[in-house]
């Protein structure tokens, strides 16, 4: 399996049978131009979008005949599982910034989870629908998200093989959110990918947790 960062919190799955899965795409561009990244124009087989925002859920770049997955529940498309779990956008159970979907994808013996625009820590029942997680990509840059600490404790509760962190300040994102470091700060195992695409299978996983970093690649 490839996981690719275009980023903010938008990542291009690609399967080992070909099967593309974009998430959360964003206009470029958007809120007046703090969002620069270029834009997405890939095709896709399937297209998950966590909430309408700009930011998340800008799918009319995004090239070829897609199957659209923006509601809860379990679904199966073109042989790949995708389990989309209800959660909030903020922590007063959505009422200052609405509903947002955790994606759960399964395919390749993998079982990667993206949080979307995640607003609070999680409860116990939430991390057991979600389940076993190999890889996490998690939010970390706060204010419109969870911050660096209660990221710290989503990740130390599901308890990932890998964790990607996404929507953080970038020369490319200047929203009022923190830099990756406040959340990799005093971590030990982080490593640099040094690419915006990596390739992960079971048994690649690595033997402790850590916390990966990719580079945007628009």
């Amino acid at each position: 399996m490839k996981i690719k960062w275009y980023g903010h919190a938008a990542f291009m799955i690609t399967t080992d049978r070909g099967i593309r899965i974009i998430i959360d795409p964003y206009q470029p561009g958007a809120f007046d131009g703090a969002l620069s990244y270029g834009k997405i124009a890939d095709e896709a087989d399937i297209v998950l979008t966590s909430h309408d925002h700009d930011d998340h859920n800008y799918i009319a770049d995004i090239e070829g005949v897609f199957d659209h997955i923006s509601i809860a529940g379990s679904h199966q498309v073109q042989g790949v599982r995708i389990k989309a779990v209800s959660s909030f956008h903020d922590p007063s159970r959505g009422k200052e910034r609405g509903d947002n979907l955790l994606f759960v994808i399964e395919a390749d013996g993998l079982r990667i989870a993206h949080m979307g625009d995640l607003g609070h820590t999680l409860e116990k029942s939430a991390i057991a629908e979600l389940g076993p997680i190999d890889v996490l990509i998690l939010p970390v840059g706060g204010l419109y998200t969870i911050d660096s600490q209660e990221a710290t404790k989503v990740m130390r509760d599901i308890q990932p093989a890998i964790t990607i962190p996404m929507h953080y300040k970038t020369d490319k994102c200047a929203f009022p959110i923190a830099g990756v470091e406040e959340f990799t700060n005093g971590k030990g195992l982080v490593r640099d990918a040094m690419a915006s695409e990596i390739v992960v299978t079971k048994k690649t996983l690595p033997g402790q947790p850590e916390i990966l970093l990719l580079k945007p690649a628009l």
